[in-house]
């Protein structure tokens, strides 16, 4: 079986991570027929805008991505790119695994996290009203005296609907996967209506899995302090937009860095994979960056796909090269100024022959 997908190089050091991760992804035998779509800071000139429409109109059709980072231009009109292709294709599951692997420097071991972000609603919604608009004025007059006159506006919608599909999302994939406890992350005990509705959602939710996943509930506070004190504690975390970004860079912290931290967005019947980390334009070209976190993307897509045993060699493969420490860029070696640091592509070849 040949499998279509669309492939988004991104710019800056996105082109040459994202032909490192096609070199190996191909190198497991599983057949893919890439179409390949640009966006970015690199297609503005010839295109007008940092997303073309063609790009949107393939992931459709092929129903599975993976892209490389995109830095979003300045001045575009977009808040950035990513959120653009999450909001037009609906992709309101935001999945970042925080894995640990033997190699990897970190203060931590052992961590096997999975944070599951709610990708559409919260203040990410792009509800906002600039310091005096009508809109603004209209609220701060609204208030009673809660909002100062001189405040910009930003609202924070979150939906019964919105909460019941990320956390039975959430759910799904422990069943899944062979995890064992969902925790719903919020701030209930101040924004009781909002907040207090996602764990309100969670509760129900939690209901139809009893007796085969374990739920519970944290406050965005306590956890960021319990993360750090004792990770183990943790399995899968669900939570709105603002806390999932802001926790699950944490958590990559936990595992040894954004360098090694994959991402999938998945929507009912699409889904895109890329890493969480940025596309570094300092480094473009230079043939430097750590591959990890974009290859760890595309072992998650090939597990979308069906094709689970590839994936695992895969994973196994990366971590193999990564516990051996030889091949690996810069960051991954224990002094960063090794002379012996690889660059991305030889990384690359070293994951390859350990496939073969």
């Amino acid at each position: 079986m040949v499998h279509k997908i669309t492939l988004i190089p991104g710019d800056g050091t996105g082109p040459e991570l994202t032909e490192a991760a096609r070199r190996v992804i191909e190198a497991t035998g599983v057949k893919i027929d890439w179409e390949v779509h640009d966006a970015g800071v690199d297609v503005m000139e010839r295109c007008g805008t940092p997303l073309p429409e063609t790009v949107i109109e393939s992931i459709r059709r092929n129903k599975v991505a993976l892209k490389g980072p995109i830095t979003t231009p300045i001045g575009t009109g977009f808040r950035s790119v990513n959120v653009a292709l999450r909001h037009a294709l609906d992709l309101y599951a935001c999945v970042r695994p925080c894995k640990s692997y033997p190699g990897v420097r970190s203060r931590y071991q052992d961590i096997d996290i999975v944070m599951i972000r709610e990708n559409s609603e919260d203040l990410y919604a792009g509800v906002e009203y600039d310091l005096g608009s009508p809109e603004a004025e209209q609220i701060i007059a609204m208030s009673n005296g809660k909002i100062r006159k001189d405040a910009a506006i930003s609202i924070k919608p979150l939906s019964v609907t919105g909460c019941r599909r990320i956390i039975k999302y959430a759910f799904d994939y422990a069943v899944q996967n062979g995890r064992k406890k969902v925790t719903a992350v919020a701030k209930a005990n101040i924004m009781k209506f909002t907040d207090g509705l996602f764990y309100r959602v969670g509760r129900e939710v939690a209901k139809e899995y009893e007796g085969k996943i374990e739920y519970e509930e944290r406050l965005v506070d306590a956890i960021s302090m319990q993360l750090v004190q004792r990770p183990e504690a943790f399995d899968v975390l669900v939570m709105p937009n603002l806390y999932g970004d802001i926790l699950s860079d944490l958590c990559a912290g936990l595992v040894g860095g954004l360098g090694v931290a994959p991402g999938a967005n998945i929507g009912d019947g699409v889904a895109l994979f890329e890493p969480t980390h940025g596309s570094a334009p300092k480094y473009k070209g230079q043939n430097k960056v750590n591959p990890t976190a974009l290859i760890l993307s595309g072992v998650m897509m090939l597990r979308y796909i069906g094709a689970k045993e590839e994936a695992d060699r895969l994973e196994r493969a990366v971590a193999e090269v990564i516990a051996e420490g030889k091949y690996v860029t810069y960051d991954l070696k224990a002094d960063r100024n090794d002379p012996s640091a690889v660059g991305t592509s030889q990384m690359a070849d070293a994951i390859i022959s350990k496939l073969r």
